[in-house]
């Protein structure tokens, strides 16, 4: 693949950076949708945020997960109940205390967030496959430099971190 010249006062320009991380942005919505629509028809985007919260904490109270996801109680609620009834999630005792209870993932819907996070990550891949060493070099340096300016720190392979929502990593 051919590489691109920069645009003359490119460098500095803030808005034509912009132009392009929004741009970057948008692919990377469409991969995430795509990644999303094998499952559409048991879980929606925002279930899905839950069912990735759940992944990533594990057992959850109610109001924790709804604190989390930036909803009301009871919009929460209704989000379990329906990945409750998709076989996705349960609810369960809290040890030591009968009258709390925990929120968690079922084995399926365990699978449900490592497919899709498998189908987003290979169509990522793909993707960067396209690049030749050089920008694959210069998109890793520009990215690492893009998280850091914005506070995120950098996801750990094999840690599930790559299917936490961005700006949410201090949610641990």
């Amino acid at each position: 693949m051919a590489e691109r010249e920069v645009p003359a006062g490119a460098m500095d320009d803030v808005d034509v950076v912009t132009r392009e991380v929004l741009t970057a942005s948008r692919l990377l919505v469409a991969v995430s949708a795509r990644s999303l629509a094998e499952v559409e028809d048991k879980v929606t985007l925002p279930q899905f945020r839950m069912l990735v919260v759940l992944f990533t904490r594990g057992a959850t109270k109610l109001v924790t997960l709804a604190e989390l996801l930036q909803v009301a109680p009871s919009t929460a609620m209704r989000m379990v109940d329906r990945l409750i009834a998709a076989g996705l999630a349960d609810r369960q005792s809290k040890p030591g205390n009968r009258r709390e209870t925990l929120l968690r993932l079922t084995e399926e819907g365990r699978r449900t967030v490592e497919d899709v996070t498998a189908r987003r990550r290979g169509e990522i891949a793909r993707i960067v496959e396209r690049l030749s060493p050089t920008q694959r070099l210069a998109l890793i340096e520009a990215l690492a430099a893009f998280n850091r300016a914005g506070g995120e720190p950098r996801a750990q392979p094999g840690t599930g971190e790559e299917t936490v929502p961005l700006g949410w990593a201090d949610w641990r």
